[in-house]
């Protein structure tokens, strides 16, 4: 994500969260539905050369606006900045550790 000038990266870790769908998100902005596409698919690049693993299901690809990539245990959010605001998953997932990681 840093690699593609995503802003807003932020890990929610709800391993201790009740019924969450998964260990972690990663939720990162980008400021144009290109390069919304851009740090998907460096994403996807990023964890197959280190793990040699595909995302079960990928979501928004088409729209560009919020693409969803579920590796199971890990879910990247790749959103547009005015998709973010709108949907807001952080206060959603309020109960999570949150850590903020640092962009240019």
């Amino acid at each position: 994500m840093q690699d593609k000038k995503a802003s807003q990266i932020t890990i929610l870790d709800l391993r201790h969260v009740g019924n969450a769908v998964a260990d972690y998100f990663v939720i990162c902005s980008g400021n144009s539905d290109t390069q919304v596409d851009a740090i998907t698919d460096s994403v996807q690049e990023l964890v197959y050369k280190a793990t040699k693993e595909q995302p079960w299901h990928v979501e928004g690809k088409t729209n560009r606006e919020w693409i969803l990539i579920d590796y199971a245990d890990a879910v990247a959010h790749v959103f547009r900045k005015d998709k973010r605001q709108f949907y807001d998953l952080e206060h959603l997932w309020g109960d999570a550790r949150v850590t903020h990681i640092e962009t240019e």
